[in-house]
């Protein structure tokens, strides 16, 4: 195989990364021969998700329980979007997914949206996709129901985009493991944004207890890394939004910090404006691309905004992000996960991360979190780094064990483990390492020697 430099990577059409993580030749482009030998360990990726919808929460095909957003999605607004993003990083790729309603409205504006966004995808090899349920659609419909829609939707899009064209992702929020089982062996879709990673007391649904990066959902419960082949299922898991973990650790909006804060636009421009908003948002990137491109050997960020919403710090996003890391690589979600897919066969990683806070609403400006990732496991330690005490668990979730997601319509679907970050239950309240029992020790040992006492 033939390495390439980072110049040529960015260069490189969409069809031609899909070549390189499939080994599917590319046709139609003078650069389609080239060939990535190992495009993950050594980059910095940005992934960008914009969602086209019509209502606000368009929870099944024919049920809307947030406000009508018509008004906010013209031809006009679609097109200062995406130069908003071009000025401020002219090479990204991102990926569009409509909603059900978005795909078949049949209004002069929503025929121009999808016109233009097919044009996009031929212009920027922006990739285009589908959003089930406004990111709750299993709190909402049967599984049964969801892959009908995904199915149908998928059609859809094909039919739009024309010549063969196939969505590399899918966008949804939360997916159960049934309907991510489905989309790997049915549909042949292998990377899906189906996690949201520690989200609980936030808009329509709880998910949190899976890890933050990528990784292969087990068949129990869509949180859960699977642990062997039985348990496998070959559709890459993505988180949505890159968090700040120490903001992350809250519940819901509790003591008045949002959860939810890292990149995402409303946690940051919205709350506090452009100015202070873009310090939290390079604050969350430097957790991976700085300490955690040093740790893992690549780094990931991610963000979700819909079109609805303000533009205000959309430019500043893109270039602010580019002038401090100019090697980031901003491709779509799809191609990120294959990438990662290509790399991982199993769930082999080990993820590793360390925050000191931003000193911005729930990032604690005293505070130090390191969080360990495994197929075992998911460990965060905690201190105060400017009192140097000494670091308790706050979060200790097994992988090992059984797990079960629900049968009835519920917005309860989180993998609480054996101490959990958001500390809503008395077993919650962060002890020592040293208390835990010998056997989860010898586990957390294992994995991470360094931690033994």
């Amino acid at each position: 195989m033939k390495k390439i430099s980072r110049k040529q990577f960015i260069g490189l059409s969409a069809a031609a990364l899909a070549a390189a993580v499939t080994g599917v030749p590319a046709l139609g482009n003078a650069r389609d021969d080239l060939i990535i030998k190992d495009g993950l360990k050594g980059n910095r990726f940005l992934t960008f998700n914009a969602i086209i919808r019509v209502n606000q929460i368009e929870v099944t095909r024919n049920k809307n329980i947030g406000h009508d957003e018509r008004k906010l999605h013209t031809p006009e607004r679609l097109k200062q979007f995406r130069k908003a993003i071009e000025l401020g990083l002219p090479e990204a790729r991102i990926t569009w997914a409509f909603s059900w309603l978005a795909l078949q409205d049949e209004s002069k504006d929503y025929i121009e949206i999808r016109k233009l966004v097919t044009e996009y995808h031929h212009k920027y090899g922006d990739d285009i996709t589908f959003i089930p349920g406004a990111y709750f659609s299993n709190a909402y419909n049967t599984r049964e129901q969801v892959n009908l829609d995904l199915t149908e939707a998928l059609s859809k899009i094909s039919g739009i985009v024309g010549n063969g064209y196939r969505s590399k992702s899918i966008v949804a929020g939360f997916l159960a493991a049934e309907n991510l089982k489905y989309l790997a062996e049915k549909e042949k879709i292998h990377v899906c944004q189906g996690n949201i990673w520690s989200q609980y007391a936030v808009d329509m649904q709880d998910g949190d207890g899976s890890v933050s990066y990528p990784y292969y959902p087990s068949v129990e419960h869509f949180c859960k890394p699977a642990q062997g082949n039985n348990d496998f299922i070959d559709c890459v898991n993505l988180d949505g939004w890159t968090m700040d973990f120490l903001a992350a650790r809250r519940e819901g909006n509790k003591d008045g910090f949002n959860s939810r804060m890292g990149v995402g636009p409303i946690e940051t421009f919205q709350k506090y404006g452009v100015e202070t908003g873009i310090k939290e948002v390079l604050h969350t990137a430097s957790i991976h691309y700085d300490k955690g491109f040093e740790l893992n050997k690549f780094a990931w960020v991610t963000n979700c905004w819909e079109l609805s919403l303000p533009m205000d710090g959309l430019t500043t996003f893109f270039s602010a992000i580019k002038k401090r890391w100019p090697s980031v690589i901003s491709v779509t979600q799809g191609e990120f996960g294959l990438l990662w897919r290509n790399h991982f066969k199993s769930n082999n990683f080990d993820y590793r991360f360390e925050e000191r806070g931003s000193g911005i609403g729930g990032s604690d400006e005293n505070m130090e979190i390191r969080w360990f990732m495994n197929k075992d496991f998911r460990l965060a330690l905690l201190h105060d780094w400017q009192l140097k005490t000494r670091e308790e668990v706050i979060d200790f979730t097994k992988y090992d064990l059984t797990a079960k997601e629900p049968e009835e319509l519920t917005r309860s679907w989180s993998l609480l483990g054996t101490i959990n970050q958001k500390q809503t239950r008395p077993q919650d309240k962060p002890i020592k390492l040293s208390g835990l029992n010998e056997k989860d020790k010898n586990l957390i040992f294992k994995r991470i020697p360094e931690l033994r006492y």
